[in-house]
């Protein structure tokens, strides 16, 4: 790892970025432009949070399943809005086997359209409702300006569908998504995103309503997180899906369909990170601790010796735990700052005074609010406490992004007031629903309308860019988005 550090925030925010996840060892760029390799330590941060949510939906009744990952094209066009709404980001094949293929295969931007097909086979009954499936996969989407877990030309997620009854039925299921992403997103991922619908003009192709949750970043810009749609009989309609009453009579099912991706670490360093590198909600780093024995040669293999024991026993405590004691070239500050690079929440290190003194120095990548960075504490006493050390600081960056994002929220009348508050943050404003509108406010300003919050209070009032009544009876947050 190369002793430079990354440009700063401040300096260039999008710099900073894009040299972050590749020299914090989560990505490198994948050989196709667009594409990227998720290395070792990158993939183990999302299979904590796969882990999670899966964990999630398994609970809530869904069952996991694989579908292709060719779709054959005949069945996006048969829901038109969907194929229309997707039609420039597709990679499609035309040649296969060394032939010219009768019909062109879509590899998948989402599956809707394959896995309604295979709905309308398996359901015939209300008795077959709910059908609650899941699939982790990979999905394509060609971007032209791609961003390493932000907007990736192939990435990773889940995409959860389902068939339901009723409207009713469906709508649960939707919400039940959006609230499961919530709590990841707070939970795990420390992100106090704001959830809510999305205007028309922001739906999902193909959807009767969506729902998100968007986070704020250290740049104030909003990032779309997750996503949950109703997707009422549309896709029943192109596809079939139908099933018997119980009087017998033939009725189309209400789907819903949702979705969180390998995006969603993207939001993590963006959220959390620094200008010394990554910072790592526990919940969600690969290693929540990382022991440095400090010492050359006989000393530094006796404190080498007393930091294997003490990993061992950090370990029993069920926390996640790397002994770094294999890299005697490295000096103990190349060390310390490669883990905060790392984004390790917390690292211990000690030298053989420390050992004779029975302490250890235990260090939080951010001070917490009470100005705990650094501190010894008795070598015995470190495992320990340790749980605690790391449940507060999770706690701490919650409500640091929540104060951050607050900070740069405002509620704005007019529209030059508007314009200058999404130049660093939100702006809360009354709209009137038009997608004209919305455009024009996109032009002027680069922001759009990123969420109806659901908490938001009921409200009235004049559409700040037009001046027409409000449609949504409450204010939409408007930002400049990823």
């Amino acid at each position: 790892m190369s002793r430079e550090g990354v440009t700063p925030q401040s300096e260039d925010f999008s710099a900073w970025y894009n040299e972050l996840v590749i020299k914090a060892q989560l990505v490198d760029r994948g050989p196709v432009r667009g594409t990227m390799v998720i290395r070792p330590y990158g993939y183990r941060v999302w299979e904590l949070l796969q882990a999670d949510l899966d964990r999630r939906i398994k609970d809530a009744g869904h069952d996991n399943a694989v579908f292709p990952l060719l779709i054959p094209e005949s069945y996006l066009k048969r829901e038109a809005e969907h194929v229309e709404g997707f039609s420039p980001e597709l990679a499609v094949v035309t040649i296969a086997g060394g032939k010219e293929l009768e019909e062109r295969l879509i590899i998948r931007p989402t599956s809707e359209t394959v896995i309604g097909e295979y709905m309308a086979k398996w359901i015939d009954s209300h008795r077959d409702l709910p059908l609650l499936l899941n699939q982790w996969a990979n999905v394509v989407r060609w971007e032209m300006r791609p961003r390493m877990f932000l907007r990736t030309t192939e990435f990773l997620w889940q995409e959860g569908h389902t068939a339901h009854i009723d409207e009713a039925d469906a709508m649960r299921e939707t919400m039940w998504a959006l609230d499961a992403y919530t709590s990841v997103a707070r939970d795990l991922c420390a992100i106090p995103v704001v959830p809510g619908e999305k205007t028309p003009g922001e739906r999902f192709a193909g959807a009767v309503r969506t729902y998100t949750i968007e986070g704020m970043m250290r740049d104030g810009r909003a990032l779309q997180s997750g996503t949950s749609h109703y997707l009422g009989t549309n896709f029943a309609k192109a596809f079939e899906i139908q099933y018997q009453d119980e009087e017998s009579k033939l009725q189309l099912a209400h789907t819903t369909s949702w979705g969180l991706s390998t995006r969603m670490i993207g939001a993590v360093i963006m959220t959390h990170g620094d200008d010394k590198g990554l910072v790592l909600p526990p919940r969600l780093a690969p290693y929540q601790v990382v022991v440095v024995p400090i010492g050359r040669k006989e000393q530094g293999e006796q404190a080498a010796a007393e930091a294997r024991k003490l990993g061992a026993a950090i370990k029993m405590m069920g926390i996640r735990v790397h002994v770094d004691d294999n890299r005697p070239q490295l000096s103990p500050g190349f060390k310390f700052n490669e883990w905060e690079m790392r984004g390790v929440p917390v690292r211990i290190e000690f030298g053989m005074r420390d050992l004779e003194n029975g302490v250890a120095t235990v260090v939080r990548r951010l001070p917490t609010e009470e100005g705990q960075g650094k501190e010894q504490i008795p070598l015995e006493k470190v495992p320990e406490l340790l749980p605690g050390i790391l449940a507060e600081f999770q706690s701490f960056l919650l409500a640091r992004a929540e104060t951050f994002r607050d900070e740069h929220t405002a509620q704005v009348d007019d529209f030059e007031a508007f314009r200058t508050q999404v130049d660093t943050g939100w702006a809360t404003a009354f709209h009137c629903g038009r997608p004209e509108c919305e455009d024009e406010i996109k032009a002027d300003t680069a922001a759009t309308p990123r969420v109806i919050p659901a908490d938001a209070p009921e409200e009235t009032g004049a559409c700040v860019k037009c001046g027409q009544p409000s449609a949504y009876g409450k204010r939409v947050i408007f930002g400049k988005a990823y």
